[in-house]
């Protein structure tokens, strides 16, 4: 059976008159199964002397990320493992039909694109920061620093694992889970990445512990914002994931943004001086203090902070343009209200 027919199949029978039917589990067994599997990736950390943090061992030493690794790795082969046996046994798919509700096929290169594209106009600002006013690319000709950041453990997390599996469990694990109760796709749009940004919110008694001369409202502040910042990436990882149905699309964006870092919102755009840190800093979600120890800041022309802005608002408005047309698929895991007309699909594809 070819690979459009064998998917018109299936959202004939998933988006078809079976949509009236009761649910293959209610949505209460859906929100207790994702409370489970967050629980499942995030207590680990603290129940081994190798995966808890001290006061004198933070989350970055090598020891604690390698361990925290072997961990999420069997938390995300456990609920893969759980979640297909509940996709072909209890709601009777095939398995190549469960394969793709757990957005690992097809492997859609053109959907790998369009979304990576749609990601890059939303960075156009901070990518040109990064490699026109940092000069990062630089640092990366050869090769060198792509072997020097993946080899050490701070970039193998960032880049590599955390991306990995974190949308393993809060994409491929936890969206099935939804559409099987039949939440409506908006809905998971908003709840599940809710469940993604509460397993970020540890981070506060990690930092509290390494950093004790931190005052308590900072500190609060600080988990409240990156609360909200992955929340926010999960709201758009879960868009990707039901409108193209790959699970790839949503690891190389997340790699990718965890490589960008945050885009900046204010402020003039400055060039750090480079002072290199052994071992290698690697800028990531969680580095702050290693965005920071790099050195001093260089004045530049108010030309390059137009600029800057310039691009951010131009990428958020191809970002809002492109965000329907660039993310239909023809492996879409839902179905969404249409709001994009024929018009603006033939001016993004014509």
């Amino acid at each position: 059976m070819a690979p459009t027919e064998l998917f018109n199949r299936l959202k004939e029978t998933y988006f078809g008159h079976e949509e009236k039917d009761q649910p293959v589990i209610s949505p209460t067994t859906a929100t207790a199964l994702s409370i489970a599997v967050t629980l499942f990736y995030v207590v680990p950390f603290y129940l081994s002397r190798a995966t808890r943090p001290s006061p004198s061992l933070n989350r970055d030493a090598p020891s604690v990320i390698r361990a925290r690794i072997q961990t999420v790795t069997l938390a995300c082969v456990v609920s893969s493992i759980a979640t297909l046996y509940l996709l072909v046994v209890t709601a009777k798919l095939t398995p190549i039909h469960s394969l793709h509700f757990l957005g690992c096929w097809p492997l859609s290169i053109l959907d790998l694109v369009k979304s990576c594209a749609l990601t890059l106009f939303l960075y156009l600002g901070p990518l040109f920061e990064r490699i026109w006013i940092e000069q990062d690319l630089s640092d990366f000709h050869g090769g060198r620093k792509v072997v020097e950041s993946l080899s050490s453990w701070q970039g193998y997390r960032n880049f590599v694992a955390g991306p990995v599996t974190e949308e393993v469990i809060f994409r491929s694990v936890l969206v099935p889970l939804h559409l099987l109760a039949k939440i409506s796709p908006t809905k998971i749009v908003f709840l599940t990445p809710l469940y993604f940004g509460i397993a970020h919110v540890h981070h506060f008694y990690e930092f509290t512990l390494t950093h004790p001369h931190t005052p308590l409202l900072p500190a609060l502040l600080r988990s409240f914002f990156q609360f909200g910042y992955t929340t926010l990436f999960g709201w758009f990882a879960d868009f990707i994931f039901l409108r193209t149905g790959s699970l790839y699309a949503c690891i190389i964006i997340h790699s990718f943004c965890n490589w960008v870092g945050l885009p900046r919102f204010w402020g003039r755009v400055k060039r750090r001086e480079q002072h290199p840190l052994s071992p290698v800093a690697i800028r990531g979600k969680d580095d702050t203090d290693a965005i920071h120890a790099r050195g001093g800041d260089g004045e530049l022309g108010l030309k390059w902070t137009i600029a800057y802005y310039t691009l951010l608002l131009t990428g958020v408005y191809l970002f809002y343009t492109g965000l329907w047309p660039l993310t239909m698929s023809d492996a879409a895991l839902a179905k969404f209200s249409s709001r994009v007309t024929v018009k603006e699909t033939k001016r993004w594809f014509s």
